[in-house]
């Protein structure tokens, strides 16, 4: 669930960010933050995940009842076509068909029907996200600020994360720790492959 909410991140922030126009006189000044791990930091971000999973299960739930419908009449139809009047099996015949379309097409739907209320639950938040690093930029002089997943390189004080979450009202000490770009961080050596060999 989360995996489709970073990439909605990632395409809002691709899309709507923009930079930040400031005087010639002042110094360029660049910031950098991590709109995803900021989503993530946010009360809200709970609330999406588990409204997310209720519409899934339900979605899921009213399909298994399609499938078990289909299946009963199925073996019903299995085990008495040999029987069957002519007409009655291809009358028969056809409402399995169109039980099965009706399911082809439940699925298209059920997919999209999740697709739009992630869309409908994160992007209200995004723009939150959105509004509150402008502020942040232009409060403190920022001429740009940028993802940090695109920053190679940056000093700490660059790192605007802790601002932008004072400013939705979220207490940047009781978070988790904002996220190193990742071509700061040295590769990663799995701790059980660190035991030295006799």
């Amino acid at each position: 669930m989360m995996n489709k909410i970073k990439l909605l991140v990632a395409a809002f922030f691709m899309i709507s960010f923009a930079s930040f126009a400031q005087s010639n006189d002042q110094p360029l000044k660049i910031g950098y933050t991590n709109v995803e791990y900021i989503l993530l930091q946010l009360p809200e971000s709970k609330q999406i995940e588990s409204q997310l999973k209720d519409h899934s299960t339900q979605l899921e739930n009213q399909l298994k009842t399609k499938y078990s419908e289909y299946e009963t009449k199925l073996q019903a139809y299995e085990k008495g076509a040999a029987t069957m009047d002519a007409t009655i099996r291809e009358d028969k015949e056809k409402e399995l068909m169109g039980l099965n379309n009706s399911i082809q097409e439940f699925q298209r739907n059920a997919q999209m029907s999740l697709q739009q209320k992630e869309k409908s639950l994160v992007d209200p938040i995004i723009t939150k996200i959105d509004k509150a690093i402008k502020d942040v930029a232009k409060e403190n002089g920022y001429t740009y600020v940028i993802s940090n997943q695109a920053l190679l390189a940056g000093p700490e004080d660059g790192d605007i994360s802790p601002l932008v979450l004072k400013k939705l009202g979220v207490d940047p000490s009781k978070v988790q720790q904002t996220p190193e770009p990742a071509a700061a961080k040295p590769a990663a050596t799995p701790a059980k492959n660190n035991k030295k060999k006799n």
